[in-house]
């Protein structure tokens, strides 16, 4: 009655998947993942303005795209 077994698990996992398919949880996981990175890159830079961190970023997240495009 306690927690859930790794069944319970498996089974929400696979509802998800269902409901979200696998390329929007892909890009979701992706933007969740630069996130942290810019958050761990505006916490290492403290004498930067926010407006650079972002441009910044911006610019690679661009480049990725591209890159992305042509691989699809």
């Amino acid at each position: 009655m306690g927690g859930l077994s790794i069944w319970h698990w498996i089974i929400v996992l696979v509802v998800v998947l269902l409901v979200f398919g696998t390329k929007r949880l892909r890009n979701a996981g992706k933007d969740l993942g630069e996130a942290v990175k810019g958050f761990k890159e505006g916490m290492r830079d403290p004498d930067k303005p926010a407006g650079q961190l972002g441009s910044e970023r911006k610019a690679e997240s661009q480049d990725e795209s591209e890159r992305d495009r042509a691989q699809h």
